[in-house]
């Protein structure tokens, strides 16, 4: 049976760790859970056709004669009784005035099983996999930066949300469904939330910027790979990204911001290492793993190092040992090292406890 729940502790954890530690961390969970300022409530009737077309993400899509349901909610309680298989929800929203200055977020809740989010007709976020290689995600919060360059500032938004359940409820479920502020998260100065060039395999010269990685695919950021048609890939594989450095920001050391990375990483700018967590060992088969996937990625970039208005590339290597694999949660981008600064400094305990589970216990019994 399908629960729906932001706080899943494994059996095997909850056995061994005192409860006094399970009951933290649940109460960190929960603190977690108000760390956010309601910018637009997006609760209510949102449009809703089943079945199954990409032209349904595109912000000119007719809508008009489509149903309306109650988000959020099972469809199956909404009266689409026992379906299973593809559906579409949209909703259209308009700004208030000053809300395109903040660092937007959308919550949707919880989705079963898998969805992709489109705003405006750019993909956003994806949770679960689609069919042939199905995988579930009805258990996972979704939270989404909103690129500010998508937005529309005047005129009318649209979120577009393609489903598909494989049994029992489906559907944008249950959770808080709107815009929100985070009062806690990183906004960076340059976002690469987005599609990033990737490739499986290993090779040194996938570091050299002048590589040409034109014929790579291409992956959206941040999301596992396997969500992204690579099912069950374990080992080595790429991430690049072009991007021009705006002048304001020239001369001046940053910081990169890679979010979540399961399992290791090594990070190159320009053809030059500037930070790696773990170590991926000549035979990466053979590398430690040490719950690395929780840590935060932030590496400093030195004053000089990026070319203002020309290329630069940013190439990640990424060993995944076993499970979901890639650059998977953000935030993703560049901020200036005295934005990451004071970030650091104004987080309180309970904030920085989810930065990966070494920082929870250091500040437990330290």
């Amino acid at each position: 049976m399908k629960k729906n729940t932001s706080v899943i502790l494994n059996p095997l954890i909850s056995r061994y760790l005192p409860i006094s530690i399970i009951l933290l961390l649940v109460l960190v969970s929960f603190a977690a859970a108000q760390d956010w300022k309601s910018v637009l409530d997006l609760r209510g009737k949102w449009k809703f056709e089943l079945g199954d077309d990409v032209k349904r993400a595109s912000v000119t899509f007719n809508d008009s004669k489509w149903d309306e349901i109650f988000v959020p909610s099972a469809w199956e309680d909404e009266g689409y009784p026992g379906y299973d298989g593809y559906a579409w929800y949209r909703k259209h929203f308009r700004l208030s005035p000053g809300a395109e200055k903040k660092a937007l977020y959308l919550r949707l809740g919880c989705v079963d099983d898998v969805s992709e989010i489109y705003l405006n007709g750019v993909l956003i976020g994806i949770t679960g996999n689609f069919p042939p290689d199905f995988m579930t995600a009805y258990n996972v919060e979704v939270i989404l930066p909103l690129p500010q360059d998508v937005l529309s500032v005047s005129g009318d938004n649209v979120i577009a949300v393609r489903v598909y359940d494989d049994q029992l409820a489906g559907g944008i479920v249950s959770g808080k469904i709107g815009l929100y502020e985070s009062k806690t998260y990183l906004t960076p100065e340059i976002s690469f939330v987005g599609n990033w060039r990737f490739k499986t395999g290993d090779s040194e010269k996938w570091t050299d910027p002048s590589f040409d990685d034109r014929s790579w695919n291409q992956i959206f950021v941040p999301a596992y790979w396997e969500s992204q048609g690579y099912p069950g890939y374990d080992g080595v594989a790429w991430y690049r990204l072009h991007f021009k450095l705006p002048a304001e920001l020239s001369g001046k050391t940053l910081v990169i911001l890679l979010g979540k990375i399961d399992d290791l990483d090594e990070t190159y700018v320009n053809g030059e290492e500037i930070g790696r967590t773990g170590r991926i060992r000549s035979n990466p088969k053979r590398s430690n793993l040490d719950g690395e996937y929780r840590e935060f990625r932030a590496y400093t970039i030195s004053a000089g190092l990026l070319k203002p208005g020309a290329d630069n590339v940013i190439a990640v290597r990424v060993y995944d040992g076993g499970g979901p694999g890639g650059i998977y949660e953000g935030p993703i981008g560049i901020t200036t090292r005295e934005q990451y600064k004071e970030w650091r400094k104004n987080l309180s305990w309970k904030e920085r406890m989810k930065d990966g589970s070494k920082n929870i216990f250091d500040m437990i019994f330290k």
